[in-house]
């Protein structure tokens, strides 16, 4: 699985995504059985709404990803306990874009 991770904006400056680089080294959370993991990228959204995330999405697949993960945070708002208040329209996005032969995954950890 090659990854690649798109993180909420605004907990870039609490969070370094060590829990995000531990579930992959660890294979636990949504990486549980996943095999081999490479990291191809780590990026933010590119703030709100959230559309940049799309670009973001599709440079991430040219340099290799076959899986977009949305980091923890965007869903659960965590550490700042402040959830993307876009997440659901930005994931929508984003899947409409990626299409169905590439996996996208929901969370971290």
């Amino acid at each position: 699985m090659k990854v690649g991770i798109i993180r909420f904006m605004q907990t870039e400056d609490y969070c370094p995504g060590t829990s995000d680089f531990r579930a992959m080294r660890e294979y636990t959370g949504v990486f549980e059985g996943a095999g081999e993991i490479e990291l191809v990228g780590f990026i933010n959204c590119g703030g709100c709404p959230g559309k940049k995330a799309v670009l973001r999405a599709r440079e991430l697949l040219k340099r290799g990803a076959d899986t977009i993960v949305f980091a923890t945070c965007i869903g659960k708002g965590t550490p700042i306990g402040y959830p993307c208040p876009f997440a659901l329209k930005m994931k929508a996005l984003v899947r409409k874009e990626v299409g169905e032969n590439v996996r996208f995954l929901d969370y971290t950890h």
